[in-house]
């Protein structure tokens, strides 16, 4: 996993020892030798839109990064999840952010197990309400594209890759599901 291990108890500030606790767990975890507090360390939840236009979908908007990792790639508009937000309040939030477009959320679209990153990446269907968009600091350019003009080598992640892969497939069916994947 990328994130490095926590050194010091997030309680007291003493240095952790990772261990399997006491308590009936049998998993190893960061265990405070002063304070016995555990910390469970859990994946980040990353939530994003696929915001279409057109009568039918046809074109999808995308954003150019302005920022690392992946600075000048395109992705759908992302991030991370906060805390006191539900997923799909921060999937709308993100797009907001990024894009600055006005939309109607849709229905959750695909879940992603990025286990490596230890990271979960949720998507949901929007449908845009016009052509406007205002994107903030974090994107160079927000814009339409239809499939064929995706900038398909010029993605910024693999789980974005994916799921316009799926999105088109299922525009394709005119049939909208949920899609599961494991991403290494």
């Amino acid at each position: 996993m990328l994130r490095p291990p926590l050194k010091h108890c997030r309680a007291c500030g003493t240095a952790v020892d990772y261990r399997v606790p006491d308590d009936g767990d049998i998993k190893e975890r960061a265990v405070c030798p002063a304070c016995l507090t555990v910390h469970y360390e859990n994946p980040l939840n990353v939530v994003g839109t696929v915001p279409t236009w057109g009568e039918h979908g046809e074109q999808v908007l995308l954003c150019k990064r302005n920022i690392e990792p992946r600075r000048g790639k395109w992705t759908l508009p992302a991030g991370f999840m906060e805390l006191g937000e539900t997923s799909s309040e921060g999937a709308a939030r993100e797009t907001d952010e990024e894009a600055g477009a006005r939309f109607e959320m849709l229905g959750l679209f695909t879940v992603m197990n990025v286990t490596r990153v230890g990271q979960l990446h949720l998507f949901y269907r929007a449908r845009l309400l016009d052509t406007a968009f205002n994107p903030g600091h974090e994107t160079m350019e927000a814009r339409l594209f239809l499939e064929s003009e995706i900038p398909w080598e010029e993605l910024a992640f693999r789980t974005v890759k994916e799921t316009l892969e799926q999105y088109f497939a299922d525009r394709r069916t005119g049939v909208f599901g949920i899609h599961t994947l494991d991403i290494s």
